[in-house]
């Protein structure tokens, strides 16, 4: 299966980030989002934060509440091998963006209305390997559209 963008998310600070159809990535991030934290979010390493549908889907199992931009997420992807990746990978994004994971994204309290009693941690790397958030460096520029492709690249 090839993986895919299901959702582009956005929002002027705080969460939820709402759908997008689009939207102009740049190294600074997602063009029209904000985060009202920029001690533990945002700056050049941590420019988007992307998440797994199936990851989403099977906490919604669970009957955690969240939803696809319910975590802060900018990019939501369906068919990646969520637990496989890690730090230091890159991913190509549409035709035109290419991105640099950088580091698991650390769950806020901020999130805790969408998990069952506020559990958080679910999404928590030390706690639940796999699970996490990643953030994102943007290496290059461009525009993303709902349902563009995402490809793993080697090396």
């Amino acid at each position: 299966m090839m993986a895919t963008i299901t959702h582009i998310n956005a929002s002027p600070g705080g969460v939820p980030k709402l759908p997008q159809p689009s939207a102009r990535i740049t190294r600074a991030g997602l063009d029209g989002d904000s985060q009202r934290d920029l001690v533990h979010h945002g700056g050049p390493d941590r420019a988007l934060c992307l998440y797994s549908l199936e990851l989403i889907e099977a906490l919604q199992r669970e009957g955690h509440t969240i939803f696809p931009g319910a975590a802060g997420e900018n990019i939501t992807v369906r068919g990646l091998d969520w637990a496989a990746l890690h730090s230091g990978q890159r991913l190509r994004l549409g035709a035109e963006v290419l991105i640099e994971l950088t580091d698991t994204a650390n769950p806020c309290r901020h999130l805790t209305d969408f998990f069952v009693q506020g559990a958080v941690k679910r999404i928590a790397a030390w706690v639940h390997p796999g699970w996490s958030r990643f953030y994102a460096r943007v290496l290059q520029e461009g525009t993303l559209q709902v349902a563009d492709p995402v490809t793993l690249l080697p090396g």
